[in-house]
């Protein structure tokens, strides 16, 4: 299988990326530790120095920081200048990632539909990406290629319905850990594209022009549990429905990349170790009850990035000590896709 490599301007540039963007998400992080106030207060004729913020309920809350003396002078004056410079720092940042970006529309670097790239950043400035949420499925193959440097033939599009490995505008697909917010995820879709609901299928949103989100965990064992069963109705928030198979990814090594969306923006994205994101799709390939259509474009997926591991990827070899998490048949099903 034949890649498109990056020319040289566009790995110069890719690398460029990452690393401001690393710059520009640290400067983002000192600045969220500044959000909120810090305040004189007076009560009962006397001063006390007040931090006020919301914490991740939303919820404002007020500490006393004690009485006005020079100790709390030095706090609030400490706070003031930090809080200066975290906020400049980050504006010259944000100008810096927007020169970038145009540098890279013009080069053709962005890969990442919009409204994905959108979800996965506000997922990652929620703290739920990495932790709480994969992104899983085809939108995983964008970390997987800007990782590699490389695309994969686009000429794999006319065949076998690949042409969502490369748009991938039908759904964007999350694995959830069991302590992950569901509110908070529909409301976040909904803060980026207000026409986002939940449809009859409590585990998928969609929005007016059909754009799916599913949230979805590994099946539990035994899946008729008493907890398997609870459902929230009233809350009209996202549940995660279980799926054979997850348990895998779950258990597998991450793997984070910085793409770059169709805006030229980037879009840091963790997804699954890919070995065995291959695995499982070739997995679900052989699955007779899964749609001919669907199982044809699996196969396609796990051979295309299988060969992308084993060209450019040569410090994630094939090996059993290391995806322990598969059951033997599906490893070693798999393990013809990584010869070298």
């Amino acid at each position: 299988m034949d890649f498109q490599e990056l020319n040289s301007d566009q790995r110069r540039e890719a690398v460029n990326t990452r690393q401001r963007y690393a710059a520009y998400r640290e400067a983002a992080e000192r600045a969220k530790g500044y959000r909120g106030s810090m305040v004189w207060t007076q009560l009962k004729g006397r001063d006390y120095l007040v931090r006020s913020a919301y914490g991740k309920s939303g919820v404002r809350r007020q500490t006393s920081l004690g009485r006005r003396s020079k100790e709390t002078e030095a706090i609030k004056l400490e706070y003031d200048r930090g809080r200066s410079e975290a906020q400049s720092r980050l504006k010259n940042l944000k100008d810096v990632i927007a020169r970038q970006s145009a540098i890279n529309r013009a080069i053709g670097l962005g890969r990442v539909p919009l409204i994905g790239a959108k979800i996965i950043r506000a997922l990652d400035q929620a703290a739920m990406l990495g932790s709480d949420i994969r992104v899983l499925g085809t939108n995983a193959i964008y970390a997987y290629e800007a990782a590699a440097g490389v695309r994969i033939d686009p000429g794999l599009t006319t065949t076998e319905d690949i042409d969502l490995l490369f748009d991938a505008r039908s759904g964007l697909t999350f694995a959830a850990s069991d302590d992950v917010s569901h509110t908070s995820l529909l409301h976040l879709l909904q803060k980026i594209d207000r026409s986002f609901v939940r449809s009859t299928q409590t585990f998928r949103a969609a929005n007016d022009e059909g754009y799916l989100v599913d949230l979805i965990k590994p099946l539990r064992n035994p899946p008729w549990s008493e907890e398997n069963q609870q459902v929230d109705e009233e809350a009209g928030d996202l549940l995660a429905t279980e799926i054979e198979g997850l348990a895998w990814h779950e258990s597998a090594p991450s793997f984070e990349a910085v793409a770059i969306d169709e805006k030229g923006e980037p879009c840091r994205i963790v997804a699954t170790d890919p070995r065995v994101w291959v695995a499982h799709k070739l997995w679900l390939s052989q699955r007779q009850d899964r749609e001919r259509i669907r199982r044809q474009r699996d196969e396609a997926q796990a051979h295309a990035i299988g060969h992308l591991v084993t060209q450019y990827m040569p410090h994630l070899p094939y090996a059993s000590e290391q995806l322990q998490m598969l059951p033997k048949p599906v490893f070693d099903q798999a393990a013809p896709l990584f010869n070298r």
